[in-house]
């Protein structure tokens, strides 16, 4: 039986990998300790979701593990000997970043390069997953030429008609404390790859989505959107008119990549992986999508200070992606996405 190595096995994209590959078959090891709780407090709290892989899945086996700890690291990878590691492992706010600057990057950054170097001690030839953020792009995509519709703004320059290719820049733009520890962790994963010629990928995710978020106001925004919306409380926009654009992308849709490289690895990629230009939506669309699934009207304010180095409009080019694995595809809309996570709230609210 083949054995895969998950960090942030209880986060969402984590924990949907874990599922996906149980499924499969495969022995799966998850590493978590709730560092989602200590970052975002008890609604950031992810036992539940560790309690349901526990549950759902003969083959799991949890080990609760701080990537941060080298040693620990060294020893669980050479324990186990998996024949591939998903690294979704991550403090994953930008704005969060600020307050815990030393935490952030020795788990974002350290912690990458704790698992990179266990990996390679182990062995060379294994495919190692990173999860990494469109953040790294800093807000330089805010330089592209936009035009402002009703709801949302797009695009004014046809060169990105399909959304940000992985050759945009990364270097010369503000990131955020998050975006510099995530570009550090992004290029190690990268320069292992080149350097040791092992099979490496760095999946730059714009919003990743799913039923399975445990979705805060820092962190998780579509779902802590349509959380606000059930429970009636008050969302508040942040700058640019709530006409900034996201691609989303169901965490499902983002296993099913990563199987799609586990069985195809090549050495030190980079994709966009989002939902692309069919799956957008702005902050006001968004408002509309789930009053007209719930039928209760979205309550907001406006603070017009947007969040330092937020993208005003992003969503990925997925024809990298789509012309290295011709077998993958996006297989849930935009609304599919929208009423499941509204379904998994409502179970978990009430």
């Amino acid at each position: 039986m083949k054995k895969l190595l998950v960090t942030g096995s209880s986060g969402l994209i984590g924990s949907e990998v874990c599922i996906h590959f149980g499924h499969k078959g495969w022995e799966v090891h998850g590493i978590d300790n709730n560092q989602r709780a200590v970052f975002f407090g008890p609604k950031g709290d992810t036992r539940w979701n560790q309690q349901r892989l526990e549950k759902a899945l003969s083959n799991f086996e949890h080990h609760e593990l701080d990537i941060r700890d080298r040693e620990g690291v060294l020893n669980i990878i050479k324990e186990i000997k998996p024949d591939a590691i998903v690294h979704t492992a991550a403090q994953p706010s930008h704005d969060r970043a600020a307050d815990i600057p030393f935490q952030d990057f020795d788990t974002n950054a350290v912690g990458t390069l704790n698992l990179l170097e266990a990996t390679r001690r182990y062995s060379t030839q294994i495919p190692f997953v990173h999860l990494s953020t469109n953040k790294v792009y800093g807000d330089a995509p805010n330089e592209i030429d936009l035009v402002e519709l009703d709801t949302r703004y797009e695009y004014a320059d046809k060169t990105y008609s399909n959304g940000i290719p992985e050759t945009f820049r990364i270097d010369q733009t503000k990131h955020s404390l998050f975006g510099s520890s995530k570009v550090a962790a992004d290029i190690s994963v990268q320069e292992y790859g080149r350097y040791f010629d092992m099979p490496t990928a760095c999946l730059r995710g714009g919003c990743l989505t799913g039923p399975n978020h445990s979705g805060v106001e820092l962190h998780g925004f579509l779902s802590y959107l349509i959380k606000c919306n059930l429970e009636e409380r008050e969302y508040t926009i942040f700058g640019y008119k709530g006409k900034q654009v996201r691609d989303n992308i169901h965490s499902q849709d983002v296993a099913k990549f990563i199987e799609a490289f586990i069985d195809a690895p090549r050495v030190a990629e980079v994709y966009n992986l989002g939902g692309g230009k069919e799956n957008t939506c702005s902050i006001l669309e968004a408002f509309q999508i789930i009053s007209d699934i719930s039928g209760i009207p979205m309550k907001y304010k406006y603070d017009d200070k947007n969040r330092i180095g937020d993208h005003i409009c992003y969503y990925s080019d997925l024809r990298k992606m789509r012309a290295h694995y011709p077998n993958w595809d996006l297989t849930k809309s935009l609304e599919d996405i929208f009423t499941e996570i509204y379904t998994s709230w409502k179970t978990r609210i009430h």
